[in-house]
């Protein structure tokens, strides 16, 4: 709600005839609209930017979630720590490791707090299959 109220300001305040500079004197009169306006499109722009972002991450999980999920069923294992870490079989600890880091790195809860609650709960989930995953293959 505060959000469309300062673009709603914005706008009257750009459209209006009463300036912090004014309009008369031709170039310098419309800086300060001009500002307004680019502090508007920026704003716009970052916010499509973070939309685009939380939808590219939840296709992200969804699909990598479906995947995985179909080849547990496939094998009739509840989980499969290879395919939860997206490596063969025969990979050695190194990549188990690195592979672990990629995974962890871009689904841990921390990360996208910014994207909403809904994605903190998948984040959360896949971390924790993630974690399963590692322990399984690399024992302490």
């Amino acid at each position: 709600m505060m959000k469309i109220l300062l673009i709603i300001i914005g706008l009257i305040y750009a459209l209006s005839p009463y300036d912090l500079l004014p309009d008369f004197i031709i170039g310098w009169g419309w800086l300060d609209d001009l500002i307004i306006l680019g502090l508007l499109w920026r704003y716009f722009k970052t916010l499509s930017q973070k939309q685009f972002k939380a939808k590219n991450f939840y296709n992200q999980s969804r699909q990598s979630y479906e995947n995985s999920h179909a080849r547990f069923q496939e094998t009739g294992k509840t989980k499969d720590p290879y395919t939860v870490l997206n490596v063969d079989r025969d990979a050695s600890p190194e990549e188990i490791k690195n592979a672990y880091k990629q995974l962890a790195n871009k689904y841990h809860p921390d990360k996208v707090l910014h994207l909403g609650e809904e994605f903190k709960k998948m984040a959360e989930e896949r971390f924790k299959e993630i974690q399963e995953a590692y322990r399984e293959l690399i024992p302490k």
